[in-house]
């Protein structure tokens, strides 16, 4: 994801497929000068070779995006279709692999040569043979390095082309100059061949393996079925899918997958949706249910009606995340691209001094200057760059897999550090609906005439509790009269005018500010059950007129009965919340129900601390005040949690896990924060983390992810740091051949990213 430019009025965002880079500093210096141009905001992904880019197109255009990408010595061009893109690698692929085999079989003799020397065979092929073979290598074979090397010494930056042009081309020049002058030293053509030779068999191990880790993503993409069996005009036809429209009527038959989504309309059966989910159980459908695409049918034959084709289905605002993801950067990539940005010079600086040291100390200026090539070769840095990016691209794809979707690196990279996690009850917690368990009227009031009144006010709210008494009213063939001036005050309940008689509905507290007698025992008896408890009465007065206060007048009224509710704990809570707290996570859930009510479903979830008549507007606060709260302070949990930090070396950031509309500014508040998948849009789009699962076991299973990933990238960071530590002094004290060397650079690259590539193997702790 690009950084915020304030200087940008009118952001448009396009993302362009690179080709050219090599190493991560070609990454960043293209990345500089994209971010040079007028209002633009640029961040380049070398693992996944694309630049994501917000622009004003009134001061900078396609065109010069395009052209300032190749006058820093790359190509560009927007992103095309996948199944494109897709050939167009592999036949990029198949060029490199031509290349290679011509390399392998120019160099092999030379390096025949070179290996029976260390058997004490010494057989010496003439000089002109050896030039003959190496001069393809260096200059066809080895053309990219020649052309990346001027094209960053153009824009006034150096990379990794331009060690390898300069290590080789130093090892072949000398070798001519021995050869044309006929000096007494040895010829290096071998090393310069094999050099040249083994960078470009990293380059191919390392292209394989970044393809393996991008997986993830053209599995998905290959999903969703290229035809459908669509009904037009009463006539069943094959149409591609790309030709579907909203509205259309389609066929799912058995074993083959939903082309788009849809509503069932006739049939039965079940749906394999792990894809979707990671649900490994299938889900059963009738009428009535929607169908995702890419959705397998395991039985029966399905009539649907689609809901959403094309960019708007489910799998499309998957693919579009984890792409997202896998193009944004992790804070702790900051590091190697600092240390990317000053490299290159800091190398050429230290093989200057390896051969001035070397051949002042030893007079030998050919020892001297195959040191300082081997200085060159060890120290690109590649696996540097590849380091961070490619265990993202494949943990996104992982999580992805299992159901859940990161917004963005950043997130995952945050995760980690989590130490508490705000949890909502409503839809988190449980099931988030809500069903009427008792109707107790008072003397004289039928449980019909109850629940048709209260039917009645609950039609001027869409909160749960009334959604579920109008549910309730319909199961029980009663249909409330219509009712005009019912007025809401959120949070508490609702007032109406029926037949010039004043009425309210809400909470037993709400019922006691308008003067109404609540029985306290029988209450609390029905909350300490885990049930939520809403009063109806009939007040005698007037409604407030506008800008008077609810409890600023005496009212008489007299009380109709109660409504008890009851939302069940989600079968996998109790051992989502057993799990966060087994790995230092200190769960606290928020309510809005009384705290008898709050407390019945804490303990049923096994949650020791919770915070009860929470105001939807207060949440995000409560966030606020826990981010505020010293870790010591948290009691016998939270120092355990503290001790866990300090030992793993986590900070101790609040995360939020949530659902509604109103969830909303508490989980833009969070340090990182989890919506369900079955929550309202506004509450997704406000989470860094969405769990296509409704179950708060995708919190944990994030988290973990998130401590796989950061150790993947420590150690891969090591690997990177290691080859250079210990490679660079090596070759500086002449212990370390150009050939060794060289085949240790294309290692490390490989190395990183197979280290990454085993993240494919996570698998949830549950």
């Amino acid at each position: 994801m690009c950084a915020y430019n304030p200087r940008m009025t009118a952001s448009t965002h396009i993302d362009l497929q690179i080709s050219g880079m090599h190493c991560a500093s070609c990454s960043a210096r293209l990345e500089k000068v994209l971010n040079q141009l007028p209002e633009v905001a640029a961040a380049v992904n070398i693992a996944t070779e694309k630049a994501h880019i917000d622009y004003n197109p009134k001061q900078t255009d396609l065109a010069a995006l395009i052209k300032a990408v190749q006058g820093a010595g790359f190509d560009a061009h927007p992103l095309r279709d996948f199944a494109v893109e897709k050939q167009a690698r592999i036949a990029a692929y198949r060029r490199e692999q031509r290349q290679f085999a011509i390399a392998v079989l120019l160099t092999l003799p030379l390096l025949v040569e070179m290996l029976l020397m260390f058997f004490g065979v010494h057989m010496m092929m003439p000089g002109w043979l050896q030039f003959a073979l190496a001069t393809p290598v260096q200059f066809w074979s080895g053309r990219r390095f020649y052309t990346g090397a001027w094209s960053s010494l153009k824009s006034g930056g150096s990379n990794m082309d331009v060690l390898v042009a300069l290590g080789t081309s130093a090892a072949y020049l000398l070798s001519c100059a021995v050869l044309l002058f006929n000096l007494d030293q040895p010829v290096y053509f071998e090393a310069s061949a094999t050099l040249i030779t083994l960078i470009l068999l990293g380059k191919l191990l390392e292209a394989r393996a970044k393809s393996k880790a991008s997986g993830a993503l053209e599995a998905l993409i290959n999903l969703q079925p290229k035809l459908a069996h669509v009904e037009r005009d009463g006539v069943m036809q094959e149409l591609a899918v790309e030709q579907m429209q909203a509205g259309d009527l389609f066929l799912v038959r058995p074993g083959e997958s939903a082309p788009v989504d849809g509503v069932v309309l006739e049939g039965s059966s079940s749906m394999d949706e792990a894809m979707l989910t990671g649900e490994s159980l299938p889900q059963d459908k009738q009428p009535g249910d929607k169908v995702y695409a890419a959705t397998l049918n395991q039985h029966g034959l399905l009539k649907c009606r689609a809901l959403a084709v094309g960019a708007h289905t489910q799998l499309a605002a998957i693919i579009r995340l984890v792409e997202q993801a896998q193009g944004s950067k992790a804070a702790i990539q900051k590091l190697a691209d600092q240390i990317s940005a000053v490299f290159v010079p800091v190398v050429l600086a230290i093989a200057l001094l390896t051969l001035a040291g070397w051949w002042l100390y030893g007079g030998d200026f050919t020892v001297a200057l195959i040191n300082a090539v081997s200085v060159l070769v060890i120290a690109c840095p590649c696996a540097l760059g590849l380091a961070t990016p490619t265990a993202i691209v494949v943990a996104t794809g992982r999580a992805a897999q299992m159901g859940i979707l990161v917004k963005d690196a950043a997130a995952l990279e945050r995760a980690h550090k989590l130490s508490v996690l705000v949890v909502d009850k409503t839809g988190t917690l449980t099931e988030g609906k809500p069903g009427v368990t008792d109707l107790l009227p008072a003397s004289g009031i039928s449980p019909d005439e109850l629940l048709q009144t209260a039917a009645l006010l609950a039609q001027g709210s869409t909160h749960p509790l009334s959604r579920a008494l109008l549910d309730h009213a319909r199961e029980r063939r009663i249909t409330p009269a219509q009712a005009a001036g019912i007025k809401e005050e959120s949070g508490h309940g609702l007032h109406a005018e029926i037949g010039g008689k004043h009425y309210l509905l809400g909470s037993p507290a709400f019922a006691m500010r308008e003067g109404i007698a609540i029985d306290g025992q029988q209450i609390l008896a029905l909350q300490q059950q885990g049930k939520t408890v809403i009063a109806l009465a009939r007040i005698t007065s007037p409604l407030p007129q506008a800008g008077e206060g609810l409890g600023e007048r005496e009212r008489d009224g007299a009380l109709l009965g109660y409504i008890a509710f009851a939302d069940q704990l989600r079968a996998s809570s109790r051992a989502a919340v057993a799990q966060l707290t087994a790995m230092g996570i200190r769960v606290v859930m928020l309510s809005g129900d009384n705290h008898a009510t709050a407390q019945a479903i804490a303990a049923q979830a096994g949650i020791a601390e919770f915070r009860a008549e929470v105001l939807p507007q207060d949440k995000a606060a409560q966030v606020q005040s826990l981010k505020q709260t010293p870790p010591l302070k948290w009691g016998k949990q939270a120092i355990r949690t503290a001790d866990a930090r300090t030992r793993g070396g986590r900070e101790g950031l609040v995360g939020m896990a949530g659902d509604g509309i109103n969830d909303a500014p508490a989980l833009a508040a969070a340090d990182v924060s989890f919506a369900m998948r079955s929550g309202s849009d506004i509450a997704i789009e406000a989470a860094d983390i969405t769990l296509m699962r409704n179950d708060l076991a995708g919190v944990a299973d994030a988290i973990s992810l998130s401590r796989a990933t950061l150790r993947k990238i420590r150690q891969n960071l090591f690997f990177a740091f290691a080859y250079n530590v210990l490679g660079i002094p090596l070759a500086m004290l002449g212990m370390l051949s150009p050939v060794i060397a060289g085949a240790a650079m294309a290692m490390s690259s490989v190395s990183v990213v197979s280290n990454a590539l085993l993240l494919k193997r996570w698998r949830s702790p549950r």
